[in-house]
Formats: C-alpha cells, sequence, structure tokens
C-alpha cells in the first residue's frame, strides 16, 4: 500500500506536470506588470474587510481565518449575494446545479441532500460556520453567501464533512449605514413571495437588521403547495475599540406538501408514462418545520496579530414528516398497479454549540505564521420517532392501487387495487422511538507557514470525544458509545508567483456508527468503530487576469468502514473504498461586462465489500458533470443572461439495477433597472421544455423536473 504522503506528492506532481505553462507564460518579464500581491484590505473599525481573493473575514466563515482563496489548499465555490438574485435562485439545489464536484439527491421530498463528491450527506450543513444538521429545506433570504468546500476536512467541522460541507455566511448588520432592499416575485406555476432586507444604524457602535420572507409554494407536480416563512433579525454593536458583538434570531416556519417521485420500469429508468402522477397522498404527503436558531459571536482584537472569536448557538427544531411512496411496481406483471408503503416521522431536538478560536498572524525570523487554536462544545437532545403505515385491507404496511391520476387515496382513504375499500392508520405500526444525548468536546490547532515567498506549508489536527446515549423507548434498552478521534490535516503550496498556487493536502474525517442523524445504535452499531475518510487533492489555482481565475484538482476520496465478519459475528473486519475525480473552474469577468462561471468534475468509483471490489458503481455518482453560465451588460441598464447544467446518468441504486437518465437544461435571465433604484427581471428555467430527471431516492423514487418555467421580480433598493 502507497503511504499516503507519498501518494500526496505524487498528486502534487500530475498537477504540475498537468500546469507547466501557465507559470512560465503567466510570469511576465517586466516586474512592473504583476499585480498588486496579497488580497486588498480595508479598515472599517474593528473589522477587517477583504475583498479581492479573500473570503469576508469579518463573517465566521468555512475557512476560520483570513486565508486568501488562492491559498487554500481544498476545492472550494463561492457562491454570492449577487448571484443568487441575478439568477432567481430560491433553494440550495439551484445553487448545486452549478457547482462543480457535487449534485443533489431527492432527500425524500422533504430536506436539503447534497452528494459532495460520491458520498451522500444529510447532516454536513452549516450557518456562519456552526453546525445545522437537522433535515429540512434551507433558504437562501438572509445570506451574504454560500460556500462549499469539497473533501473530508473533520479539523475545522468535527464528525463528518465527510465529502465536503455547505456553509451558509448569513448578513449582520452594517454599522454607519441606513439601507433597505425589498422584492416581490411571482412565478409561472402560481408561486409568490414577498422578501425584504432592512439596516438601521442608530450610531457608529450600534446596528440593526431585519431580513424577512414569506413564500406561497407552487410547482409542476400535482397537489404541491405549501408556505415558508423566515425572519432574522440582526444586531451589531462595537463595545469598543477593539470588540464587536453580534447578535442574531432566526424563525422559521415550512408548511409543504412532500412528493417523492415516480417508479423506475422493467428497463430499470423512469417510466415517462407516469411523469404527471403524483404517487401520494393530497392531504398526508406533508412536511412541517418550526425552528428557533439563536446566534451570538464576539470578536476581540488583542493586537494587530492576535484576535479571538467566539461563538454560542442554541436551535430548537421541531420537525413532522408524512409521506406515501411507491415501494414496488412490477411493469411486466402488473403494468397498471403500484404498492405503496409509508410512515409519519417526527423530529424534536436542541442544540447547544459552544466555540471559541484565537487567530494569531505573526512572523518567528522570516517564517510567517497564520495560527488557529480553537475548541467547541456541543450538546445535542434529540427525541425521535417513526409509524409506519398500516392499511385496513392488508393490515400491513404495504397496499396495491391502480396508477390513475389521481391515485384513488386521500385523507388516508381510499379503494385498493381489487376495488376493496381501505384505510390507512399512523399510530398502529410503531417502527421506532429514540431518545438521543449527545456531548461532543473537541480540540483543534492549524498553523499556516509561510517558510519563504514560493513555498507554504499547512499543517493541524483535531481531538473530538464524542459520547452519544440513545435510549430505546419501547424497548427499554439504553445503548451508549464513546469515541474519540484524532483527524489530522496537512497541505503543501507551491506559489511560483503571487496569482498560482500550486497544492498538495491530506485530511482525514470520520462518522459515528451511529450515522448523521445519530438517531441509534441498534443492531450491534455500539461495538463498530467509526467510518474513516480520508481525502488526497492536489490542485492548481491561477488568477491569470485581473478579473479571472482558474482552479483545477484531482482527488481521492478513501473510506475505511469496520464491519461485523460475514463468517464470525465476533470479529469486525474493514472494508476500504475510493473513489477518484478531477474538478474544473473558470470564473471571472472576461471582458467588461461579460462575465463567466464554469465548472466541470469528473467522478468514478467502485463499491467494495468484504471479498474485495465487487464491479458496481456507488450510487448518485454521474461520472461527467458540467455547468456554464454567461452574464452579458447589453447596457448600462440592461442585460442578459444564458446557462446551462448536464449530469451523466447514474445508478439509483447500489445494485446498479436502476438508472437516473443523463440530462442537458439551459436556463436564462434577463434584467432592466428601471432606475438606480428599481430592477425588474425574469429568470427562466428549463428553456427547451426537456423531460428529465434530476435525482432520486430509491429505486421507485425518481424526482421529475419541471417543464419550462419562469419566475418574475421587482426588486427595489431605498
Amino acid at each position: 500500500m502507497i503511504h499516503p504522503l507519498t501518494r500526496a506528492a505524487l498528486l502534487l506532481s500530475c498537477a504540475m506536470a498537468a500546469f507547466p505553462a501557465y507559470a512560465e507564460d503567466a510570469a511576465p518579464q517586466d516586474s512592473d506588470l504583476l499585480p498588486a500581491p496579497g488580497p486588498l484590505l480595508e479598515t472599517q473599525g474593528e473589522d477587517i474587510l477583504v475583498t479581492g481573493d479573500v473570503l469576508q473575514s469579518n463573517a465566521v466563515n468555512s475557512v476560520k481565518t483570513p486565508t486568501p482563496i488562492i491559498d487554500v489548499p481544498q476545492s472550494l465555490t463561492i457562491t454570492t449575494e449577487e448571484e443568487i438574485e441575478e439568477r432567481g435562485w430560491t433553494t440550495v439545489r439551484q445553487i448545486i446545479d452549478y457547482t462543480p464536484g457535487v449534485n443533489t439527491s431527492q432527500g425524500e421530498g422533504h430536506r436539503d441532500s447534497v452528494v459532495f463528491r460520491g458520498v451522500r450527506s444529510t447532516a454536513d450543513f452549516f450557518i456562519d460556520g456552526v453546525r445545522d444538521d437537522v433535515e429540512y429545506y434551507r433558504g437562501l433570504y438572509n445570506l451574504e453567501q454560500v460556500e462549499i468546500l469539497r473533501g473530508p476536512n473533520a479539523l475545522l467541522f468535527g464528525r463528518g464533512g465527510t465529502g465536503g460541507i455547505l456553509n451558509r455566511v448569513t448578513k449582520k448588520g452594517a454599522l454607519g449605514e441606513t439601507f433597505g432592499e425589498a422584492q416581490v416575485a411571482l412565478d409561472t406555476f402560481g408561486g409568490w413571495s414577498v422578501q425584504g432586507d432592512i439596516n438601521l444604524s442608530t450610531s457608529e457602535y450600534a446596528a440593526f437588521r431585519l431580513n424577512a420572507s414569506y413564500e406561497e409554494l407552487d410547482n409542476h407536480r400535482d397537489f404541491f403547495g405549501g408556505t415558508r416563512i423566515g425572519i432574522n433579525p440582526t444586531a451589531r454593536f462595537k463595545l469598543g475599540e477593539d470588540t464587536l458583538l453580534d447578535l442574531s434570531y432566526e424563525y422559521a416556519d415550512h408548511d409543504q406538501s412532500i412528493d417523492r417521485g415516480i417508479p423506475t420500469g422493467s428497463d430499470g429508468r423512469p417510466v415517462e408514462a407516469f411523469t404527471d402522477i403524483t404517487f401520494g397522498d393530497p392531504e398526508l404527503n406533508y412536511t412541517t418545520l418550526e425552528a428557533h436558531l439563536l446566534r451570538g459571536t464576539l470578536q476581540h482584537k488583542f493586537s494587530d496579530e492576535w484576535k479571538s472569536v467566539f461563538s454560542a448557538f442554541y436551535g430548537d427544531y421541531d420537525k413532522v414528516y408524512s409521506n406515501f411512496y411507491v415501494s414496488g411496481y412490477d411493469q411486466v406483471n402488473t403494468p397498471d398497479q403500484v404498492t405503496l408503503d409509508g410512515y409519519v416521522d417526527t423530529t424534536e431536538r436542541q442544540n447547544l454549540i459552544l466555540s471559541g478560536n484565537l487567530v494569531g498572524e505573526f512572523e518567528t525570523g522570516s517564517i510567517a505564521h497564520t495560527l488557529i487554536v480553537g475548541g467547541e462544545y456541543v450538546d445535542t437532545s434529540s427525541d425521535q420517532d417513526r409509524f409506519n403505515s398500516f392499511f385496513s385491507a392488508t393490515q400491513d404496511d404495504n397496499e396495491v392501487f391502480t396508477v390513475q391520476r389521481p391515485l384513488a387515496l386521500r385523507g388516508g382513504i381510499g379503494t385498493n387495487a381489487a376495488g376493496l375499500a381501505t384505510s390507512n392508520d399512523f399510530t398502529v405500526d410503531l417502527n421506532d422511538f429514540t431518545r438521543t444525548d449527545l456531548e461532543v468536546v473537541s480540540l483543534y490547532i492549524q498553523d499556516e507557514v509561510k517558510l519563504t515567498d514560493w513555498l507554504h506549508v499547512v499543517v493541524g489536527g483535531r481531538f473530538d470525544s464524542f459520547d452519544i446515549t440513545v435510549v430505546d423507548v419501547p424497548g427499554a434498552n439504553t445503548r451508549s458509545r464513546k469515541d474519540e478521534e484524532f483527524s489530522p490535516r496537512g497541505g503543501l503550496i507551491i506559489k511560483p508567483q503571487e496569482t498560482l498556487s500550486i497544492y498538495a493536502s491530506y485530511s482525514e474525517s470520520f462518522e459515528p456508527r451511529s450515522g448523521q442523524q445519530f438517531a441509534s445504535l441498534g443492531g450491534g452499531a455500539d461495538a463498530l468503530e467509526p467510518n474513516r475518510f480520508t481525502n488526497l487533492e492536489a490542485g492548481v489555482k491561477w488568477d491569470f487576469a485581473d478579473s479571472m481565475s482558474l482552479t483545477a484538482a484531482i482527488f481521492e476520496i478513501e473510506q475505511s468502514s469496520p464491519q461485523v465478519d460475514d463468517t464470525d459475528p465476533s470479529r469486525l473486519v474493514v472494508v476500504d473504498s475510493t473513489i477518484q475525480g478531477f474538478e474544473l473552474q473558470l470564473q471571472g469577468e472576461v471582458m467588461p461586462g461579460w462575465r463567466v462561471s464554469a465548472g466541470y468534475s469528473y467522478l468514478d468509483g467502485e463499491q467494495v465489500d468484504q471479498t474485495g471490489p465487487t464491479g458496481l458503481r456507488p450510487r448518485e455518482l454521474p461520472e461527467n458533470m458540467f455547468s456554464l453560465w454567461n452574464s452579458v451588460d447589453v447596457t448600462d441598464r440592461f442585460g442578459v443572461g444564458l446557462g446551462l447544467t448536464h449530469q451523466d446518468e447514474s445508478f439509483i441504486d447500489n445494485g446498479n439495477n436502476a438508472v437516473l437518465p443523463s440530462y442537458t437544461r439551459v436556463d436564462a435571465a434577463a434584467w432592466y433597472d428601471v432606475s438606480d433604484d428599481w430592477r425588474v427581471q425574469v429568470n427562466v428555467e428549463n428553456l427547451t421544455d426537456t423531460t428529465y430527471f434530476p435525482n432520486s431516492h430509491a429505486t421507485h423514487q425518481v424526482s421529475v423536473g419541471a417543464p419550462i418555467n419562469a419566475r418574475f421580480a421587482v426588486t427595489g433598493r431605498f
């Protein structure tokens, strides 16, 4: 077996070999032609505002240090508030569609679900760098930007982060400014929304900001509807020349339909004849969420070299989702019948997360350091239960219905395929009821060392103590497990010039056997070691013009999963599987008024079991994904946008029996600034009216993409 550091060196060599001409061609002969080195820093009070190639360092973001993007030895994509507004995006899914290396899973119709480089995730979501692990649809109304990092990295994020993370950076109060923005939007399905952003600064020492949104939902599927409400007041206080305090409360109230999609046929592909049929109950396919999120961040600058950040987060979530879905379909023998299954699931969770970071930028002799030392404490209490459906005619959770539009089921009462009356009861068949207490204590340190102008090294590690107790309420059975894990991270960055970085990195992460939602330790999971993930990555980041950047990365993710031995249940064996890939991203302004964002990824992998490679490809792993967006200012007031997103076919199931077909979708936009303060805009999705299936959850649960549709918006600033 090749040592990880040796493989990292090989990856770095490949990256350098792939881009030898870039460094040579990009280096001008006259040093006066070089752009100004490093990021542009401005000081406003005690905030450091970073422009150019650096993330906002006055927000607690996924990098956690004021590190230029070009010097981060990991792939990441940043989507700004301006891009979200220009493209008319309202969901996390739409951002993912235009991000290389990631794709969406269905999420059972009630939650965001991301596949990071072939690794499926339900919990790797963060708000301002703090974990937000409950399953729901996250809004975009109050965001400055969305950051998507790829590759395992437990050093900054702890457990999970197995394929990457998605971090939402929220808007904060702006000192010394008073402004506002409002938007009204309507789509061709009948949905509409109103949202606003108001900032009031009473002085240079205090600012109050309110972001709020109300959405009435509709789409192309029968019976779909619902509402989403988001209210997020924030306050910023300058407590002294060197101290800032940010306070935030967010209220989310969601109520919407659940659609689990359509079945696949005998050829393993979605049955296109069923694209207009919703396989569910109009009254009992729904999800509700009520969440209260409180956040506080205290920043203090001790000196020009040292700064501390302390944050506290408390989240109270009350979630219900109820649904029926197709669990079986035999197109050959019973082409006009489907089997439905269902359940109702509730989650009540309280999260308390305390974290603190000390960040220093200093020199020891001729060597420069950017050091972060931090710790985190997590206390989670979570109750979750699930009741299966129970039909009177079958005395079981499954029932067969005739395929028709609509299905003969409403409010749990209907007629089955045999013509018999049947009714469902969601209070009879308890699937599980668990109460979980989780305590996590973490310590971490990382040093970004600038040995010379052309050689940087990143080294660090994190220690996590993960202590979980799960009570099986009906069985009066309690299981506990404590894992103590060390997760290292290392990186090497070579800079032939200030605007070019060639890097290699190695990182690790882990996932406890209680799963991403830590709802169970049954089936002997309390005896199993965590899953471990390692990431080897090498790449190039090149700002080859004042307004253009190119990034490329090759990577390998290896999962080590302890499993009970097939022949000897008393022993564990470690099974490894690997995903490799390549990513390419181009962003910037080609010429004045023409902006481009393009991404490509290639993913490959093979499932492995105790006997070795299986020849099977991991599910939800498209070989090729490509996206392109062009934005052109035709005049000073009128602009247009045109883009496309493509995804190769992938397997729906691990047995490689069902296929999610490839698709290419074309999107467009146009906007006109009526005045300096008012803009009218239209965004068109699926311009060519293509029939496509963007994602799935299981063999007979394939999402149906929306036909051509448009969203019209009026935005005012004051």
